[in-house]
């Protein structure tokens, strides 16, 4: 059993599944007796987070995805060179910043880059200030845009 930074899991006991609330309520000897309260709806949820309209897998990380934050690094429209420079500016984060996601995206008729994942406009912005300082080029087209974010939930 798991307890702590904002995740309960299951114990696995002979093959069978137990959840959070079974292994809190076995009883062993010299140990006190736990009794536990809820109705069947709320046992049915917990455990079932990687499930859900907010809830996206890939690979095998599952995301939940939420409003939060993100920063344009570049957009441009030229349809010779944007794509190329999207990719290329992608690169360039990538090996300074190789643990920060990263997303070339095309709505027409802009490609855009954005990095990073953040929950609050502050995470945003301390970042922000770092690629500025690795990037000084960039320094003009760089700002925080609000939208949605995904959040690894499985780390």
């Amino acid at each position: 059993m798991m307890l702590g930074s904002g995740s309960i899991s299951a114990q696995v006991t002979g093959g069978k599944s137990q959840s959070i609330f079974d292994a809190l309520q076995e009883s062993k000897n010299g140990s006190g007796v736990v009794v536990i309260h809820q109705s069947d709806a709320l046992r049915k949820m917990v455990g079932e987070r990687f499930q859900g309209a907010n809830v996206e897998t890939a690979d095998t990380i599952s995301y939940i995805k939420m409003q939060g934050f993100r920063i344009q690094i570049y957009s441009g429209n030229d349809q010779r060179k944007s794509k190329d420079e999207a990719f290329l500016k992608e690169h360039e984060v990538k090996e300074i910043f190789p643990d920060m996601p990263t997303y070339v995206t095309y709505k027409a008729p802009f490609w855009n880059l954005r990095v990073g994942d953040f929950r609050t406009h502050e995470e945003a912005r301390r970042i922000q200030r770092q690629l500025m300082d690795a990037f000084p080029d960039y320094k003009r087209q760089m700002y925080i845009l609000k939208g949605e974010i995904r959040i690894p939930m499985n780390n």
